[in-house]
């Protein structure tokens, strides 16, 4: 089997695990990425012709569900959004405007997908605004007459090296984007969630570590795992379940978007212990899958799942 980065001392099957010098204007696109991200609508092949990394295949876990997920475009949100698809639901993907490619292909790699659902619903809006929140949970409700699974994605980072340089205004456009908006959104969707369903939020391994040039960034992702810990304990009389994910570096247009592109060269190689690289999307959507699923993880809430590529052990 081919093992790529194998001479670095970095192991990965994936051909693409060092990234390009390349920049983006906020909030980048999966379109314009150098290389792309691990593409899901096709396998890998080593030389003699075996499979050593497979197309995700679903089985029917989620049929007859529908799913709503934010920053669904793109990244960690368009994993999730295939993959969950191909377990058979319904999707919809909300998304900045300005990402409308994007969305647009998820939508067609959706109405192929094998055994899927083959529905999405693209909602272009600005969850920094209450008022959208609202119209994104009614054109899904509308679409589909409940929501199984709200997916709570989205978010914007931005870099500043200095403290007392940093504008309030960024500090807050970034709480509004990262978690205002994701308790707006969960708001209005909690009166269609039955009896059964989940909410995933995505946080990250910047929650527990820190860091130190996104100090803002940072501290919305801390404030996600209290509201998932605290919305868990609210939301269990109503057998909703409420689980987040932390991912530790991942190759997503976020990161071109807020890096230079000699910070983006070579990202994340070389340092210990599985941190010779960044994670690909792809290897971030099956966790989706799993807190989605009540025969997976029905047991499972107020948990966050750490896949962070070991840079981090925490509870």
């Amino acid at each position: 089997m081919t093992i790529y980065g194998k001479e670095d001392g970095i192991i990965t099957a994936y051909k693409n695990y060092k990234p390009e010098a390349q920049e983006q204007d906020l909030p980048g696109t999966e379109a314009d990425m150098q290389p792309l991200a691990y593409p899901l609508e096709i396998e890998c092949w080593d030389n003699d012709g075996n499979p050593y990394l497979e197309e995700y295949q679903g089985s029917g876990k989620l049929k007859g569900t529908s799913i709503l997920i934010t920053g669904g475009d793109s990244g960690i949100g368009r994993s999730a959004a295939l993959m969950l698809a191909r377990e058979g639901a319904d999707i919809s993907i909300a998304y900045l405007p300005e990402e409308q490619k994007d969305a647009e292909w998820v939508k067609n790699a959706v109405s192929k997908a094998p055994h899927g659902s083959k529905k999405c619903l693209l909602i272009p809006c600005d969850l920094q605004n209450e008022e959208s929140a609202k119209k994104v949970i009614d054109a899904h409700v509308k679409e589909y007459g409940r929501i199984n699974v709200l997916v709570n994605n989205a978010s914007k980072q931005m870099k500043e090296k200095e403290f007392e340089k940093i504008d309030m205004a960024q500090v807050r456009s970034t709480f509004e984007s990262n978690i205002l908006g994701m308790f707006a959104l969960t708001k209005y969707a909690i009166p269609h969630i039955p009896r059964g369903g989940s909410i995933i939020n995505t946080a990250s391994v910047v929650a527990y570590r820190g860091t130190p040039q996104m100090i803002d960034y940072a501290s919305t992702k801390g404030a996600i795992v209290s509201f998932t810990r605290s919305l868990a304990t609210h939301l269990a009389p109503k057998g909703i379940r409420v689980n987040a994910v932390a991912p530790g570096p991942v190759y997503t247009p976020l990161q071109p978007a807020s890096r230079t592109p000699e910070e983006m060269e070579g990202w994340e190689t070389g340092k210990p212990p599985l941190r010779g690289r960044m994670a690909q999307p792809a290897e971030l959507g099956p966790a989706y899958v799993f807190l989605a699923s009540n025969m997976m993880s029905g047991t499972m809430s107020a948990q966050v799942l750490h896949l962070n590529l070991g840079q981090l052990a925490a509870s």
